[in-house]
């Protein structure tokens, strides 16, 4: 007789200890996640330091490190973004979590990420409305740029080259070459 798995609820999630290392939930099932490789890691901190170099510090946050970010309660879903931008004065924090969407979200392939694994993070992105994604490759040394477009994150450039400039940040701009490490 198959047993159906008990699905972590939001209030037994916040009981739970911090844990080294990455986790998720989706649709109330613990993800864990091995840490990030050093390209993947690499990546995500030079365009954070690029990012951070070009806003205020106290008005605009530019994330790296493991934090919460709650996606829906029922059936719980937490994702834990490679980076996250958030104007500090839209931020919703609620029980030590986020509960609002940043106004970018970048995320670094790694070999391992499947197909499938992206796009339920993007399908997840689009239902809290963050209204702007880079998808990062440091072996195709591309990013793609979704925007969210009546309610959907959908493809609005695949770049090599040029400047990325989020939407949300007038002013900001970052030279897709800079990104690689040398």
């Amino acid at each position: 007789m198959a047993t159906t798995p008990k699905l972590l609820t939001y209030e037994e999630w916040l009981k739970l200890p911090e844990v080294e290392g990455i986790e998720e939930v989706v649709n109330g099932d613990i993800r864990k996640m091995p840490p990030n490789k050093w390209n993947h890691a690499r990546a995500v901190e030079q365009l954070a330091r690029l990012l951070r170099a070009q806003v205020d510090p106290e008005k605009i946050y530019v994330v790296t490190t493991v934090f919460g970010l709650v996606i829906r309660q029922e059936p719980l879903t937490t994702r834990v973004p490679d980076m996250a931008m958030l104007h500090a004065s839209r931020i919703v924090e609620r029980d030590g979590y986020i509960h609002s969407a940043p106004e970018l979200i970048v995320e670094v392939l790694s070999p391992a990420n499947t197909g499938a694994e992206g796009a339920e993070k993007l399908k997840d992105y689009e239902s809290l409305r963050v209204p702007e994604v880079w998808v990062v490759s440091p072996e195709a040394r591309t990013v793609e740029v979704l925007s969210l477009k009546e309610g959907r994150l959908s493809t609005t450039a695949l770049l090599r080259e040029g400047l990325l400039k989020p939407a949300q940040f007038p002013g900001v701009a970052v030279d897709i070459r800079a990104i690689w490490p040398k």
